[in-house]
């Protein structure tokens, strides 16, 4: 019997997930896998992504060039052209009708915890797009159901299956700067930089509907690797801030067409320890001005990590790439990158099709998706607080008070 799969959210980033399954599909990955049910509000959207150069227009894709959601458009039928998927405006509806095993759910962050927890009673696997909630007691509504009902349910890191996570992480644990001491991580002034809506989608910078800024939207893939180069983020000490309160998108000829006014974090600046006693400084923003800020460096015992070189005791330079492909053992490349696929949505989705068959947790399972959240909202609260926040105050619901407003309005 297929496994089949029903995709809820048809937005811009759909188009990187269906380029994973037909990487999957073209290099004999995706086997007996099927996309059966496509499910959006706005109908035109499920429709869209049905068939190549029929029916409406995917809506248009935002972002540089490399950004998910600059991806080149793929089609269903570009993998599965047989196949008669179900479209649907109401993903109840589509629960209850449509022939599906698993869930995708790529909507807006506000509807994760209402449509994972419905689809997880329904019997359904579930991968859900990060962020994991729009609160850490709506993440932990999801999570418990999953427990409950014995499903897979994982989080969409996709940066966890790139190819330069993959290598820093190896490259740690094999030693080759030590033990891992102190990390700068840095990012500012970019693509959508200092005032622009990001994504072209207002309801980011609105608290009700993304409950968070840029510590929970844009840094959840960065606290999950950090989480998983140096073991979990046990302590923050941080300042977050609103640098632009007012933010827009404008057309070709200049024109505004879109403003927001933003009560979420557009800015960051944080101290973070780790419960290997590795010590970070973390800085990261959608408000600055001028020449782009990009660092990223980690330095142990014995040597740095600084973006893709390694300078280590008996080493000297020499690329992280070179290293791992001259020392890695070909069954850890083959099992992080199998047929040689890189593209790290075609990797991710392998993992949770493989953690459904293979009835196990996936390497980015829901609870990290969990704790990320934790780790955003703890930024938070020190930065309201004045001082230091263990992470687990924030995933115990110990302290609570900023997402009070979020959980009220959700009635969780």
């Amino acid at each position: 019997m297929p496994l089949k799969v029903g995709i809820v959210g048809c937005g811009r980033i759909t188009a990187a997930h269906l380029r994973g399954y037909l990487e999957l599909k073209n290099n004999g990955l995706l086997g007996d896998v099927i996309i059966t049910a496509m499910c959006d509000q706005i109908k035109s959207y499920a429709e869209s992504w049905l068939k190549r150069g029929v029916g409406p227009s995917p809506i248009k894709e935002v972002g540089p060039p490399g950004d998910p959601m600059a991806t080149p458009r793929t089609f269903l039928s570009d993998f599965q052209p047989d196949v008669e998927v179900g479209v649907y405006t109401d993903y109840r509806e589509m629960l209850k009708k449509a022939d599906v095993d698993a869930v995708e759910i790529l909507t807006p962050v506000f509807a994760h915890h209402s449509i994972a927890v419905d689809a997880i009673n329904a019997g359904k696997h579930v991968l859900v797009e990060k962020p994991f909630s729009v609160s850490v007691k709506a993440g932990w509504r999801i999570l418990e159901a999953a427990e409950k009902q014995g499903v897979v349910l994982g989080i969409a890191d996709a940066l966890h299956y790139r190819e330069d996570a993959r290598m820093t992480k190896w490259a740690i644990d094999q030693g080759y700067i030590g033990r891992p001491q102190v990390y700068i991580y840095a990012r500012g002034a970019g693509y959508w930089d200092p005032d622009k809506i990001v994504a072209e989608t207002p309801w980011r910078h609105i608290k009700i509907y993304a409950g968070a800024g840029i510590t929970a939207d844009w840094l959840a893939h960065r606290s999950h690797l950090l989480n998983l180069y140096y073991r979990k983020i046990s302590e923050v000490s941080a300042h977050v801030d609103i640098l632009s309160p007012r933010r827009k998108t404008v057309d070709e000829t200049g024109k505004v067409v879109k403003e927001v006014d933003c009560n979420v974090d557009d800015t960051v600046l944080a101290i973070l320890k780790h419960e290997s006693g590795t010590l970070g400084f973390l800085f990261a923003s959608w408000s600055l001005h001028g020449v782009t800020l990009n660092e990223d460096r980690v330095y142990g015992s014995k040597g740095c990590l600084v973006g893709d070189k390694l300078v280590s005791e008996g080493k000297g330079e020499v690329s992280l790439r070179e290293l791992f492909n001259r020392e890695a053992k070909q069954s850890l490349k083959e099992k992080f990158f199998p047929k040689g696929i890189t593209n790290h949505f075609a990797l991710e989705i392998l993992e949770f099709l493989s953690a459904i068959k293979e009835k196990r947790e996936m390497e980015t399972s829901g609870k990290d998706g969990l704790r990320e959240v934790a780790v955003a909202y703890a930024m938070i609260e020190s930065s309201r607080r004045g001082r230091a926040v263990y992470v687990d105050d924030v995933l115990n619901g110990k302290i609570c008070d900023y997402e009070m407003e979020i959980n009220r309005y959700y009635e969780i």
